[in-house]
């Protein structure tokens, strides 16, 4: 039985510990945070922008810490997930390494590339796991869509499309502050960027044109990766410029040597197309319950700890490299030039 405390009892806190009701040979046995009404069940304040309503959660049986240092000082949790603010997860992360625990923290890795290469020498010296979660490939259609690209079974990537378009967020003070989060270029677009780099694989440069607010953070962005001479032509749209009526869509066209994949979240299903002239909608498991996929998320990080193992898709260097890939277009949109990764 791995034993989980979460660090961070916010929006994302709260969907970690419902998705964590559904694990195997795991269980939630402590929360940690700096508000008292929160430790006693009163998870009302603690609204996003998807998942059940927030309320009164029963916490009897689970044990509740005021200060990091308490949680970490008790030897019946095996494995610390941080859904505290991004600015925290640093300083959060390496105390819990250092501290003999594995962590999963929530994306992104940290604010800055210098602080996540920190974080991957603490687990190093600690030799404990630092593993970062990254939700998308565990999304039903997108776990569809890495399989496909990586198995090689429909031939060699040669091009692909993302987007993820969302209305401004609203819904927390920290959400919509870039100094925590990194804005939308940061917060948002790392989806796609660890997403890219798991199943197209890292590029080379980057070219980048975009938005940027008055504060300098990039609020919206059009991307295009580049690899190799031979290698895919893959682009990338995100930002947080759509009106509230239509407030999250994320979806993708990938084109392989045999076989063409489309999915928009807010139309047809996915949808493979084969060079048969045929087109089918594919079944998956796990559509229409958004916490689904962060049970599998999290359940994959309980299975790497109960194996001694890491799995590569909440690998820590690769949400360090979409985090630098972020960064670098930013820097483009601003340049308005290539820029080397």
């Amino acid at each position: 039985m791995v034993r989980i405390g979460i660090v961070g009892i916010g929006f994302m806190g709260r969907i970690h510990y419902l998705a964590s009701q559904k694990l195997a040979n795991a269980k939630v046995v402590a929360v940690c945070s700096r508000d008292r009404a929160k430790l006693a069940g009163d998870w009302t304040e603690t609204r996003g922008n998807f998942g059940p309503e927030p309320g009164q959660v029963d916490l009897t049986g689970v044990k509740t810490y005021e200060t990091l240092n308490a949680m970490l000082a008790d030897p019946d949790i095996d494995l610390i997930d941080v859904c505290n603010p991004t600015d925290q997860h640093p300083t959060t992360a390496i105390a819990a390494l250092k501290a003999g625990k594995h962590v999963l923290v929530e994306k992104a890795i940290s604010l800055q590339p210098e602080q996540a290469d920190e974080m991957l020498a603490a687990a190093k010296s600690a030799g404990k796991m630092l593993m970062v979660a990254h939700v998308l490939p565990f999304f039903p259609e997108f776990r569809y869509a890495a399989t496909a690209i990586r198995g090689g079974e429909y031939g060699r990537l040669m091009g692909a499309h993302f987007k993820r378009v969302i209305s401004k967020p609203d819904w927390s003070a920290d959400i919509g502050d870039a100094s925590k989060t990194g804005g939308p270029a940061i917060d948002l677009h790392i989806h796609d960027t660890h997403f890219i780099g798991l199943a197209c694989g890292v590029p080379k440069a980057v070219f980048s044109s975009g938005v940027v607010d008055p504060s300098g953070a990039v609020t919206y962005l059009t991307t295009q990766y580049l690899y190799s001479p031979g290698g895919p032509s893959v682009t990338c749209s995100s930002g947080a410029v759509s009106m509230p009526g239509r407030s999250f869509v994320h979806g993708f066209e990938i084109y392989l040597e045999k076989a063409t994949l489309l999915y928009d979240s807010g139309g047809p299903a996915l949808t493979l197309l084969t060079a048969d002239g045929k087109s089918v909608h594919p079944e998956v498991e796990g559509g229409g319950d958004p916490l689904a996929a962060f049970t599998s998320e999290i359940q994959t990080a309980v299975d790497a700890v109960a194996a001694g193992r890491e799995s590569d898709l909440l690998s820590a260097k690769l949400a360090r490299d979409a985090l630098v890939l972020c960064y670098r277009e930013c820097q483009s949109v601003k340049t308005g030039g290539v820029v080397p990764v």
